[in-house]
């Protein structure tokens, strides 16, 4: 791979600049280091490095991992391997939906519809049956209503039997969420929630109260952010009875983050749904005088539409992970090669999964798109099953079919068997190199390559 003659087909001498980047591109063949090419290129060195906080996936306690964060999780995964793979130092956090109103519901639910012994055998399938029941019961009753209110207010006053319950409920559910996580190849630094910034919350509105920027509107405490000051836009904070509110425990967790990190961004991955959340959370952080909010940032995306599995609507992600994997595991077993592997199931599950990443990341980031089962697993097309298969067939010497659908051409433009000792190596060194692209390109993207199937 000589780099001195630059020369292009037509025989017309390339740009300096183009010259420069041949050279950067080709050192690491020369090199030999193939295993990380494009990750350690000098082409990268100016770009500004730190630490970056990424809040991601954040599913809701008591509750099972529900297909709706799969999006989330996806998206946040994706940003945090890329900023790391560009050299910041990355903080992964989940930040759980462990405090609020809904824990009133539930706490109120199962000392009228639970069942300790369910709780042991299947605790997030009965917490669920729970709460399916408990919201039921309380469009019509003012009594569970009431029942749902008092029993937040004593989480939030830290009464024993509350926080016991509340804690069980935590205990079991993120249990079960570590082996879903572990599935998708997905980890985190920090398993945090609302629930840490209860007290810190209050220190919030005290602090907004000594600014002068707390109002009251209709018995709750609000922040003004009309433009003219005349309360046409503001921000509940604090409910009538005392108890503090998402946005609140936001507030509270965000300057704890900035104390505790020093983070130079942060970023948050949800759904669209939350966009006027974020700007009231920025403004608000602003307004009480802190300024590194400004390099906070909401990634917001669209929604999954018609994600079913064959056995209802209701869509848990493991129903999902496990449909994927036996689809793809039966699909494999039409072919071959599958014969040849050890271990075919796990091999099915990571090409599953991978065609599900795929095609979460093929939908517009803004809009919604309709999940579709029969495209995700096409072997054929710009698919994850495509990608893995392009991997594995990388992975055997002289054996290429594509590399972002350009590797094709090579396989008939440049013949390894038959070539000459020195083309030859040069020609299994570039098709390493375009392997290793691929592989570390899937990486970022969340997925784990499979070398064979």
């Amino acid at each position: 791979f000589p780099c001195s003659k630059m020369v292009s087909k037509s025989g017309v001498r390339l740009p300096m600049s183009v010259r420069f980047l041949f050279q950067k591109v080709l050192e690491p063949f020369a090199k030999g280091d193939d295993d990380n090419f494009g990750l350690n290129s000098e082409l990268l060195n100016s770009l500004p490095r730190g630490t970056t906080l990424v809040e991601y996936s954040s599913p809701n306690i008591a509750k099972k991992f529900h297909a709706g964060h799969l999006r989330s999780t996806i998206i946040g995964n994706f940003i945090a391997n890329l900023k790391q793979s560009l050299g910041n130092n990355v903080i992964r956090m989940n930040y759980l939906g462990d405090w609020g109103m809904q824990f009133g519901l539930l706490g109120a639910g199962f000392k009228q519809f639970g069942c300790v012994e369910k709780l042991k055998d299947n605790p997030l399938q009965h917490l669920f049956e729970v709460y399916v029941k408990v919201n039921k019961e309380v469009e019509h009753s003012e009594d569970m209503k009431q029942a749902a209110r008092d029993f937040f207010r004593q989480l939030e006053q830290h009464e024993s039997q509350a926080v016991t319950l509340w804690q069980q409920f935590r205990e079991l559910t993120v249990k079960e969420y570590q082996q879903v996580y572990k599935r998708l190849g997905v980890h985190f630094d920090i398993y945090s929630g609302e629930s840490f910034h209860q007290d810190q919350a209050q220190e919030v509105v005290q602090e907004l109260q000594r600014r002068g920027l707390l109002k009251v509107s209709e018995g709750t405490r609000v922040v003004d952010l009309s433009p003219e000051g005349d309360m046409t836009n503001v921000c509940t904070l604090l409910r009538s009875d005392g108890t503090t509110l998402y946005i609140t425990r936001d507030i509270a967790a965000a300057i704890s983050r900035r104390e505790t990190h020093g983070f130079d961004e942060m970023i948050y991955v949800t759904d669209k749904s939350q966009e006027n959340h974020f700007s009231q959370l920025f403004q608000i952080l602003v307004t009480m005088g802190h300024s590194w909010a400004e390099r906070c940032q909401h990634v917001s995306f669209g929604l999954v539409q018609g994600m079913k599995t064959r056995t209802g609507d209701v869509v848990f992600l493991e129903d999902v992970l496990d449909e994927a994997r036996a689809r793809m595991l039966h699909n494999m077993n039409q072919t071959s090669t599958s014969k040849e592997l050890e271990n075919p199931e796990d091999t099915a599950e990571r090409v599953g999964i991978s065609a599900l990443i795929v095609q979460d990341f093929k939908g517009p980031l803004q809009g919604d798109y309709k999940f579709d089962w029969d495209r995700m697993l096409q072997a054929r097309g710009d698919t994850g099953v495509f990608l893995q298969y392009t991997h594995a067939r990388l992975c055997s010497v002289c054996f290429v079919v594509s590399y972002s659908h350009f590797v094709a051409s090579a396989h008939t433009e440049l013949p390894v068997a038959g070539s000459p000792q020195d083309v030859a190596q040069a020609r299994l060194r570039l098709f390493r190199a375009a392997r290793s692209v691929l592989a570390n390109g899937m990486k970022i993207l969340g997925i784990t390559p499979v070398p064979k199937m």
